[in-house]
């Protein structure tokens, strides 16, 4: 998993509450669960005109040029602004995928759905929330500036302003430690390679039985 220290990227506003995994991973695209190949489909039915299947071409498809991650000012956006209740629906962790692999390394809205905040920090991606008001007021400066960049300090906590002003946020210990280290459950597992492998090798030193296969 990528580590997440201070990353400054565009922002790109998804003006729209209680946006759901279904919008933003549609049914069909679930049916792998390789991890890999969803951020062309991300908000797919909303980005696209025509509709999608999975293992489409993307240069054959039809853009909604209204969308906004389809409008020129925002290509190449790494921080999504979104209204409250973010990632409700149903619990499919797809949906963190394609958000992180269309692009995305953090998340700013007023509230989260529990799953999908939850599934985020296990992939890779920061969900940060703030205050309704102060997520109004960013969707304000991003409306009026073109180009506009935040950055975001995680060991500081912190969502730096272009003018230099700190909004501070909140996140839990662990789960601060493992995005600063890169660690998903499996790497924090493996952080214990050496002692599971002596572990192992001990095991089966005293009861040589377990390595025996059972018939079938």
């Amino acid at each position: 998993m990528q580590k997440f220290t201070v990353h400054q990227g565009l922002v790109a506003p998804m003006d729209r509450e209680n946006v759901d995994t279904d919008a933003i991973i549609p049914k069909q695209f679930l049916k792998s669960i390789r991890k890999t190949g969803f951020g062309e489909n991300l908000f797919d039915e909303w980005r696209y005109l025509d509709p999608g299947y999975p293992g489409q071409d993307p240069a054959s498809r039809k853009p909604n040029p209204d969308f906004v991650l389809n409008q020129p000012r925002y290509q190449g956006a790494s921080i999504l602004l979104a209204r409250k209740n973010f990632g409700c629906g149903s619990s499919r962790e797809h949906a963190p995928w394609a958000i992180d692999q269309y692009g995305f390394r953090a998340i700013i809205a007023p509230s989260f759905a529990d799953i999908f905040f939850n599934n985020c920090f296990k992939n890779g991606l920061l969900p940060i929330q703030l205050p309704e008001a102060t997520v109004g007021r960013l969707f304000d400066e991003v409306a009026a500036f073109p180009g506009y960049q935040l950055t975001i300090d995680l060991e500081r906590q912190v969502v730096v302003l272009p003018q230099g002003e700190e909004i501070p946020f909140e996140v839990q210990a662990f789960r601060k430690y493992c995005l600063l280290n890169g660690l998903d459950d499996i790497g924090l597992t493996l952080r214990y390679k050496d002692k599971i492998q002596a572990f192992e090798a001990n095991r089966l030193a005293t009861k040589p039985w377990l390595a025996s296969t059972l018939p079938g």
